[in-house]
């Protein structure tokens, strides 16, 4: 836990607001011009059956009968997006929240703190999304053959992957709204107190020239 706090730390103080702010602008324009043709790429297939990795929870019998229902043409469609496609996706997606989550949460949080850690959990989500592609990629290239273990890891893994992605939105919209610990909500940082005390004097020697 020691290694992971640390690197937690180290995320709060390395990204800064103009990452966070790129990694929204990529996201957007990804999700605009890229996600669009992916769907209508799969539509013919997923309109037989739909994909059950979009779903929380499926179980192995339901990879089959999609593998069954979307025949050798969908299940090579779906492989080659698992292959292309989703090796990029889940970095975008992954990008966006671990620099959100660490700018947001370094705001908010004074430097120590143990909640600067949310930022790894898009590590956690992505890597169950690479390990849900896997199993899922594997079974439909298998199709009709079986592939006992990975059918039934495959929706553990998917499970885990929506799970992670919805506590990680869900802390990033708490972080963006909670009080900073200088006061209000993610103000900018007071100076300190000697450079106040130097402002006030420097103040007063102007309001009362000497001679």
């Amino acid at each position: 836990m020691k290694v992971v706090a640390r690197v937690g730390e180290r995320l709060a103080h390395r990204v800064r607001g103009w990452m966070a702010l790129a990694a929204v602008v990529l996201f957007t324009l990804f999700t605009a011009m890229v996600l669009p043709s992916q769907a209508e790429a799969g539509a013919f297939y997923t309109v037989r059956y739909p994909a059950p990795d979009t779903s929380l929870w499926y179980s192995p019998g339901d990879l089959y009968a999609a593998a069954e229902a979307w025949g050798q043409d969908g299940r090579a469609a779906y492989v080659r997006a698992r292959v292309t496609f989703d090796v990029i996706w889940p970095m975008v997606y992954g990008t966006l929240l671990l620099t959100t989550l660490a700018w947001v949460w370094a705001r908010g949080t004074v430097s120590g703190s143990r909640w600067r850690v949310v930022a790894l959990l898009p590590v956690v989500a992505v890597a169950l999304d690479y390990a849900e592609n896997i199993c899922t990629a594997t079974v439909m290239a298998r199709y009709p053959a079986r592939t006992p273990v990975l059918a039934e890891l495959a929706p553990i893994f998917t499970a885990g992957k929506w799970l992670t992605l919805s506590a990680g939105f869900l802390l990033l919209g708490i972080g963006v709204v909670s009080p900073s610990p200088h006061g209000g909500v993610h103000t900018v940082r007071a100076p300190p107190a000697r450079v106040r005390a130097r402002c006030r004097h420097s103040s007063r020697a102007e309001r009362w020239p000497a001679g």
